[in-house]
C-alpha cells in the first residue's frame, strides 16, 4: 500500500503520531488491494472551513472530510480484478483539521492521538465504502470504528482512554460529517 502524509501543517505534532501505521492498520483490516493509494493530509481552521464550503456548502470547519476515488463495492467488499493489472488502487484523499481535533480533545475527553486516531479512522472507513447517512449505515460504520480502534489499542497496548467513551449508539461521532 501507498500511504502519502502530508504534514506541512503543524508537523511535529503530526509526526509524534503513528498515522502511517494506523492509516496501514486500516486499510490492511478492511481488506484494500494491496496496490492501493491513499492520501492524509492535515491542515489548519481556515484550509478545512474552505473545503467544507467549497464541497459540502457548509459554513465553517469541520474536523474530517473524505474524497473517495475508486472506492468499494456498495457491500464494502474491494473486487479482485480492480486492482489485479497491478495499476495503483486510488482510495482518495482524508483531510483532518488539526486545530479541530485538538479542541476536541476537551469535549469529548480524548488525548490528540486519540482523536485523530478516531478522525482518520472513520474517514478511511469511508474510503472503503462505509457511510452514515442513514440510522443503520450509522451503526454499522460507528461499530467497525470501535472495533478498529480497539483492535489498535490492542496492539499497541494503549489505554482505550485516549478515544474518550466508546460506549452507546452514537459515541463515535464526532461533528457533522
Amino acid at each position: 500500500m501507498n500511504i502519502e502524509v502530508n504534514a506541512e501543517y503543524r508537523s511535529e505534532d503530526v509526526r509524534a503520531l503513528p498515522v502511517f501505521e494506523l492509516a496501514s492498520f486500516v486499510l490492511e483490516s478492511e481488506a484494500c488491494p494491496a496496490s492501493s493509494e491513499a492520501c492524509i493530509s492535515f491542515v489548519d481552521d481556515d484550509e478545512i472551513a474552505r473545503l467544507n464550503e467549497e464541497f459540502r456548502g457548509k459554513t465553517g470547519p469541520t474536523d474530517v472530510l473524505s474524497f473517495e476515488c475508486d472506492g468499494a463495492e456498495e457491500d464494502g467488499a474491494f473486487l479482485a480484478s480492480e486492482a489485479a493489472d497491478g495499476a495503483p488502487f486510488e482510495l482518495g484523499d482524508v483531510i483532518i483539521a488539526l486545530d479541530v481535533a485538538e479542541r476536541q480533545t476537551a469535549q469529548f475527553g480524548t488525548t490528540l492521538e486519540g482523536e485523530v486516531s478516531l478522525l482518520l479512522t472513520h474517514g478511511l472507513l469511508h474510503l472503503c465504502g462505509y457511510d452514515h447517512i442513514e440510522d443503520d449505515e450509522a451503526e454499522v460504520m460507528e461499530a467497525r470504528e470501535a472495533e478498529l480502534l480497539s483492535a489498535w489499542a490492542r496492539k499497541r497496548g494503549l489505554d482505550m482512554a485516549i478515544f474518550g467513551e466508546l460506549n452507546g449508539a452514537h459515541a463515535l461521532v464526532r461533528g457533522e460529517h
